[in-house]
């Protein structure tokens, strides 16, 4: 069985790994460089051609530019016209430019491998690179081609990629989301939905001490507002709403003519966003002559477990096949995966290298998981029937 070859061959590949992990770690991408984010998708498509994808660079006015690559070689594919199975990848960080002087590249004595986005998700995009390296030394055949997609803009919400990814998906078989995973590799199989709300209030200025009734007060109203927001929450459910920042008023002996919410609501099914979003939009003043507008920032929908149970189970099947005891859990926070997960095409996420501290100081990968990881995106490319 070419499952028993698997970890080995990835082990001899190690430092090879480390060495390409490194050198995309090291070449810094915040989201919001565009000239950085435009240079590394030029690296990322020279790195994947050289392994065998056909890659194209997706022009973006707004952010970075994006990259397709697309793996369907006759002689390790098997049906080069089934339906692909995508590959999700983002090569944007919350990290600085300047960051690699406070948080350089290393590895520990416990074997964690150190980077500002290692983990989130720049150490990915050398898995993806190698497990092609693997298909093809291995004499591989897959059923099915491989189109990754690699963007830009994950980490500020995807809205110059959400069109891309949701058409591209719409095309797949499968999506497999190679975002970090949960603590000890637990794959993700569900997560919240996000939304972003915005609430202005317009009262009406009067002097605080002269005439003071003759103003409103768009500051209480706002404290009005608040308290209905927070009372939609409803934890048995795991539906969160928050009011994450209020500003308002011109001066304290001004009765304030204005007055902002910036909200933001998280929940595990598309009946629960809908539900918040709903009732956000008709709030109602409680002082006379307030007037409420609201502003939905949208989000993303839910990644729900009925989208992504059938791939997991099969994939533990496949784990145990290589050694693996894959667990699956949930989490609050988004992902590309809820874009495809809202469109019914079943999404498996979090299939990264394991490590912790995404976005934190002590963001790392477990090397000594590396070759697991890669053995399993193999079998999963191999294996995965939908």
């Amino acid at each position: 069985m070419y499952t028993e070859r698997l970890v080995g061959f990835y082990q001899t590949k190690r430092e090879e790994i480390l060495h390409t992990i490194r050198l995309l770690v090291e070449d810094e991408t915040p989201s919001d460089d565009k000239a950085r984010l435009d240079a590394f998708a030029q690296v990322l498509a020279k790195r994947y051609a050289a392994v065998g994808f056909q890659t194209d660079i997706i022009p973006n006015a707004d952010r970075g530019n994006h990259l397709r690559a697309v793996f369907n070689k006759a002689a390790y594919v098997t049906d080069p016209s089934a339906k692909p199975a995508l590959i999700l990848c983002h090569f944007d960080t919350v990290w600085p430019v300047g960051s690699l002087a406070t948080h350089p590249c290393r590895i520990d004595e416990q074997g964690w491998a150190y980077g500002p986005g290692i983990f989130d998700m720049q150490a990915s995009l050398a898995l993806v690179e190698f497990v092609i390296h693997g298909v093809q030394e291995m004499g591989l055949r897959l059923p099915r081609p491989v189109v990754l997609l690699a963007t830009s803009d994950e980490e500020v919400g995807s809205h110059t990629s959400q069109q891309l990814i949701e058409y591209e998906a719409r095309q797949a078989a499968y999506v497999l989301v190679m975002e970090s995973p949960l603590p000890g590799g637990v794959i993700k199989t569900a997560r919240k939905g996000t939304g972003h709300f915005e609430v202005d209030i317009t009262g009406r200025a009067a002097h605080a001490g002269v005439e003071p009734e003759k103003g409103i007060s768009a500051i209480q109203e706002l404290a009005h507002q608040i308290l209905a927001l927070h009372s939609l929450t409803d934890m048995e459910v795991g539906t969160t709403v928050n009011v994450g920042v209020v500003s308002g008023g011109t001066r304290s002996n001004v009765v304030a003519p204005n007055a902002k919410a910036v909200i933001d609501v998280r929940s595990w099914t598309a009946e629960e966003m809908e539900r918040v979003r709903h009732a956000i939009r008709e709030l109602k003043p409680v002082l006379p002559g307030a007037k409420i507008v609201t502003h939905d920032g949208g989000g993303r929908p839910p990644l729900e477990h009925k989208v992504t149970e059938g791939l997991f189970k099969q994939a533990q099947a496949i784990g145990k096949k290589i050694g693996l005891d894959l667990k699956e859990g949930a989490t609050g926070g988004g992902s590309d995966g809820n874009l495809t997960g809202a469109l019914g095409i079943p999404t498996l996420d979090g299939l990264g290298v394991p490590g912790h501290g995404a976005h934190a100081d002590h963001e790392h990968i477990e090397v000594d998981q590396i070759a697991g990881r890669l053995a399993l995106l193999t079998g999963l490319l191999m294996e995965l029937n939908v």
